[in-house]
């Protein structure tokens, strides 16, 4: 695969499937991107896919409460904050479920690729 043929979505720090260090940068790049006590667990760098799908239901779970906090901030907010201190949460959820999102793409592509490359019955 070549560059050309990379979605938008494509982490710029993860080389392209199919060079030597695709899973190398893909793994340095997805352990960034989930809980650092992940990196305690040998078996995720042992298979690059195994990290994919746990980065992948991570930020997925992440999107999701961005979403639920976004859908319950000002009703769970009202008597707490006053009303531009609530508009600026709003803003801080809208902002944060986008750059989330984005991830999750970018995530679902390297995840995609890894399932790819990785042979039925290897490990």
């Amino acid at each position: 695969m070549t560059d050309q043929q990379l979605s938008a979505d494509w982490p710029a720090s993860v080389h392209p499937p199919g060079s030597e260090s695709f899973e190398q940068t893909a793994v340095v790049w997805l352990f960034d991107h989930v809980p650092a006590d992940y990196r305690l667990h040998g078996v995720l760098r042992r298979h690059p896919v195994a990290l994919s799908r746990l980065a992948r239901r991570h930020v997925a779970a992440t999107l999701e409460g961005a979403r639920q906090g976004y859908r319950t901030a000002r009703v769970d907010l009202r008597e707490l904050l006053p009303p531009h201190a609530i508009d600026q949460v709003m803003n801080a959820y809208r902002s944060e479920g986008q750059r989330t999102a984005a991830l999750l793409r970018s995530i679902e592509a390297v995840d995609d690729a890894l399932r790819a490359t990785t042979a039925p019955g290897q490990g």
